[in-house]
């Protein structure tokens, strides 16, 4: 087993929490899905929210899915002019026998831009 890092990022469609907690529970999912990981094999995850995210903290909706004993947390991104809003990204830090090539790194649905190249 070696470390690796998992990037991906979600937009989401409000401001609210709701809105933020089902982007967190969605992309998180999706990352430990097609990674083959567990809450066990997860270091620690950093997550970054765009500046107009303000209704919850991500980290919160991680919570609720299995992430208890894992150490999150929770940053605002640059506000950068003309940059994606409604933005959620995460460094998911995990334990796998995966190579760094065989990582599947997830971009969902208007995150998808911002990296192309591997978006789901």
């Amino acid at each position: 087993m070696v470390m690796r890092a998992i990037r991906g990022a979600i937009q989401v469609e409000q401001n609210t929490a709701q809105s933020i907690g089902d982007g967190v529970k969605e992309l998180v999912g999706a990352i430990m899905r097609n990674n083959s990981l567990t809450p066990a094999a997860v270091i620690s995850v950093i997550f970054t929210s765009t500046p107009d995210l303000t209704a919850a903290f991500p980290a919160a909706a991680c919570r609720e899915i299995g992430f208890e004993s894992v150490p999150l947390i929770g940053a605002v991104e640059v506000d950068v002019p003309g940059a994606l809003d409604k933005t959620i990204r995460v460094m998911v830090h995990c334990e796998t026998a995966l190579s760094a090539e065989a990582i599947s790194h997830v971009y969902l649905r208007g995150a998808q831009a911002l990296r192309r190249d591997i978006a789901q």
